[in-house]
């Protein structure tokens, strides 16, 4: 089953509600004008149930099909906040708002989502239940747990949930996906480390935090060089340093860093945070200062269940011909909060020649349209097929 004619037809008009989406970016959960034009047209399409205010401004719609002798329920999730960047891309369709922007594509994200519940909306040829998921606040916000949180999983009666994202590099609308850990956990933390500040020319009389910082920062890339097994995917990478004092002649008496840790396993996580407080309280000792570790666990890693994903890729190998392994990312995406309530799988889908995502110059590309939908549209129709 190539792309679906529906969706070569309809594209002009998901195109407008792309670029339009794209025209008004929101962050996090502000996404009121977003959310509420996805409600109005869920509600257009004739979906059974709109229900706004999930997981603060998400929105979750009901499909039934022409049948329900399956019992099946699944859920499609498609993401629509955007990223705090200035747009740089010279597009007549460019956002209006400074300092913000689609560039990871959740604009097109969502508007394939809508494509695909306008479809099924008109056919209904399934025999179960589809549950589509608009989420805001996917960069960094976590409203994938807030949604889940608010029982979405539970109201619905979701059994399955199935996710997607654009990935440049890819051809247009070819699909790559893999079983197991996919996405790494992302967690951050910050060290501030105390000492006795003082003059720069009697160091003597002082107890030197940028000596402790500098040393840390060396040891704390000995945790993925000489504490972790080399065949695990560890990355802790120190992104600030920032000094209680601005001048050239004090030595600081505070100097606090931050960075994030990236890991695809538990124990990868657990050991990372053990020995990012090992070396910063054993570096501070060492100088006589001392050192607050605050280590904070973000977005889990998202881990794609075996039976789902398989399924996925068959899908895709119907609409594109084939679908191939994806690589590991160490990237985060908290689809993983929805994947740790319900087994599902997430898949990507080509973007084409463009800049890469979180890039100003980044734009999601219209022609993967087609092929986005067609996949929502046949992962309900194939894994529910009418009775």
């Amino acid at each position: 089953m190539p792309v679906k004619n529906r969706f070569a037809e309809l594209l002009p008009e998901i195109t407008a509600w792309r670029r339009d989406l794209h025209e008004n970016p929101e962050i996090l959960f502000d996404t009121y004008r977003t959310s509420a034009i996805v409600a109005e047209k869920l509600g257009e399409f004739g979906c059974d149930e709109v229900v706004t205010g999930i997981g603060r401004t998400g929105v979750v719609a009901v499909i039934k099909g022409k049948s329900d002798t399956s019992g099946k329920v699944i859920g499609l999730r498609a993401d629509m906040d955007a990223l705090p960047i200035h747009e740089q891309t010279g597009l007549e369709y460019a956002s209006k708002t400074d300092g913000a922007m689609h560039a990871c594509g959740h604009d097109g994200h969502t508007a394939m989502l809508l494509g695909a519940a306008k479809y099924l909306s008109e056919t209904r040829n399934f025999d179960g239940t589809v549950v589509v998921i608009f989420q805001p606040a996917e960069e960094g916000g976590g409203g994938g747990k807030e949604m889940c949180d608010d029982g979405m999983m539970e109201r619905w009666n979701i059994q399955e949930v199935y996710g997607m994202h654009n990935w440049p590099g890819k051809p247009v609308g070819s699909f790559s996906i893999r079983p197991g850990a996919f996405f790494a956990a992302t967690d951050t933390f910050e060290i501030t480390f105390e000492g006795v500040g003082g003059h720069a020319a009697k160091p003597n009389e002082t107890v030197d935090t940028m000596v402790m910082a500098s040393q840390a920062v060396l040891t704390l890339q000995t945790i993925a060089s000489r504490n972790a097994d080399p065949v695990d995917q560890l990355v802790v990478s120190v992104t600030s340093i920032e000094s209680s004092s601005k001048a050239f002649n004090v030595i600081p008496q505070r100097i606090n860093i931050r960075g994030t840790v990236r890991t695809m396993s538990e124990e990868m996580r657990n050991l990372a945070e053990k020995r990012i407080a090992e070396i910063c309280n054993g570096t501070a000792a060492t100088f006589g200062g001392t050192a607050a570790i605050n280590y904070m666990r973000g977005y889990p890693v998202m881990v794609n269940s075996d039976a789902q994903t398989e399924f996925a890729a068959k899908v895709a190998t119907s609409i594109s011909g084939g679908c191939d392994d994806a690589p590991l990312i160490m990237g985060g995406e908290d689809f993983a909060f929805m994947l740790d309530e319900r087994p599902g799988a997430y898949i990507l889908v080509g973007n084409g020649d463009t800049a890469m995502v979180h890039h100003p110059e980044y734009n999601f590309n219209d022609e993967a349209i087609p092929a986005g939908c067609s996949w929502w549209a046949e992962i309900v129709e194939q894994r529910m097929p009418a009775a």
